[in-house]
């Protein structure tokens, strides 16, 4: 007996990220995060920024997504980011770089400081770090 499955496609404006069969997924919801296994009750939500967590037989796959949205309907789970990368795909350096600025913009607390979008920027060099450095 064959366990079961579930699709799971992640979609950008940009591209279709990631489009194949898992066993388990755990996505950054708004409310905490939410586990979803195949066969789970129909749901819409929304996505903060953060680690998306996908298990493929005894492997896992990490995507950071940078908010969205998120439909589970008969087995199929549909993922539409604002953004989203693979683990595999970050440059670390380039993380580390907008993770330094957003946080030197904060430290300066200038006047004319949007400090929501340095605080949005430097959660997603944060995630993209834990992405790629958890491996």
């Amino acid at each position: 007996m064959s366990e079961k499955s579930q699709r799971l496609e992640i979609v950008t404006p940009q591209r279709k990220v990631f489009s194949e069969d898992v066993k388990f997924l755990v996505a950054p919801g708004t409310d905490g995060e939410l586990g979803i296994l195949p066969e789970h009750a129909p749901l819409i939500t929304s996505l903060n920024i953060g680690v998306l967590r996908i298990q493929q037989d005894r492997d896992f796959i990490k995507v950071v997504v940078s908010g969205g949205f998120m439909e589970v309907r008969n087995s199929r789970v549909t993922v539409l980011a604002t953004s989203a990368e693979r683990a595999d795909e970050i440059d670390v350096a380039r993380a580390e770089r907008a993770k330094k600025r957003a946080e030197d913009r904060l430290a300066a607390k200038a006047a004319d400081l949007d400090v929501l979008r340095a605080e949005l920027a430097l959660k997603r060099a944060i995630m993209r770090l834990r992405a790629a450095n958890d491996k």
